[in-house]
């Protein structure tokens, strides 16, 4: 069915509106950031900072250790990534292969986890991280890391394995390939970037996580960016704006790079599971 032109303009200018109000928040962080106090007090605020400034940025760096909490996250992002990756390639495999009722029941289990929510498994972890002595520590941070990024990993991997056709897998069996030599020279290679979309998919996931990390670091040493980030909140609830906008945009930017790489691969991902399943 063709679509008139005024269907079209409508599109994307419904289209256009859409990216606008997502676009808005990152926006008017990025107009934020770069405003003088005076500006930011404004009762007739501007989209372009009229006197932009660099100010907010000196004050961030000089109020919190900003490089220290990215350094914590950057610890707790990778450790979670690389073991969540690990962990769920070799289930992912089996669950994808092996279309037994075990292996479809573990399936459907994986995709009902995605709707529980947060406060329903922040209790048994808190209590599980206790008893291991993990509290207030980035290894029981990423643990838990771990188990939240598990399920959707769990989840794309499926897909990706379900995409490499088993008649590859049976070609080289004929050829008198073993399995473990069938694995590693056959399926692997197919599966890298599926691996790695997964694992930066794990790795933006736990880069900004904020609720288990504001419940299970205390001390302002060990804690990550997302909840350094609320120190420029004072007592009485009132935000130091501009050094909070431009801490902010500095967080943000490299969930956004990775996404940006991932995004394509992530949806391939998630279109081969449900295709496939």
């Amino acid at each position: 069915m063709r679509t008139s032109r005024t269907g079209r303009v409508g599109q994307y200018i419904a289209l256009l509106a859409y990216l606008l109000f997502l676009a808005f928040p990152f926006l008017w962080l990025i107009s934020t950031a770069f405003k003088p106090p005076r500006e930011l007090g404004s009762l007739h605020p501007t989209w372009i900072p009229e006197d932009p400034t660099l100010a907010n940025f000196r004050q961030a760096f000089d109020e919190q250790p900003l490089l220290h909490a990215a350094f914590n996250s950057l610890i707790a992002a990778l450790g979670a990534a690389l073991i969540a990756v690990v962990l769920a390639t070799p289930m992912a495999y089996v669950m994808a292969r092996r279309r037994t009722p075990l292996a479809r029941a573990a399936t459907g289990w994986v995709v009902v986890s995605q709707a529980f929510p947060l406060v329903l498994v922040i209790i048994p972890l808190f209590l599980v991280l206790k008893n291991l002595r993990l509290i207030n520590s980035v290894p029981g941070l990423i643990m838990v890391y771990v188990v939240w990024a598990l399920p959707f990993a769990l989840w794309m991997l499926v897909g990706y394995v379900r995409a490499v056709p088993p008649e590859l897998e049976e070609a080289a069996a004929v050829d008198g390939a073993g399995r473990v030599r069938t694995l590693v020279s056959v399926t692997a290679p197919l599966l890298v970037p599926g691996i790695v979309a997964t694992a930066l998919f794990a790795f933006v996931t736990a880069w900004n996580e904020f609720f288990f990390a504001l419940v299970l670091l205390k001390t302002p040493e060990k804690q990550t960016l997302p909840v350094v980030l609320t120190h420029f909140i004072g007592a009485e609830g009132v935000a130091d704006l501009g050094p909070l906008a431009a801490a902010a945009f500095l967080a943000t930017l490299p969930s956004l790079v990775v996404f940006a790489v991932i995004q394509r691969r992530i949806t391939g991902g998630m279109l081969a599971g449900a295709v496939k399943s």
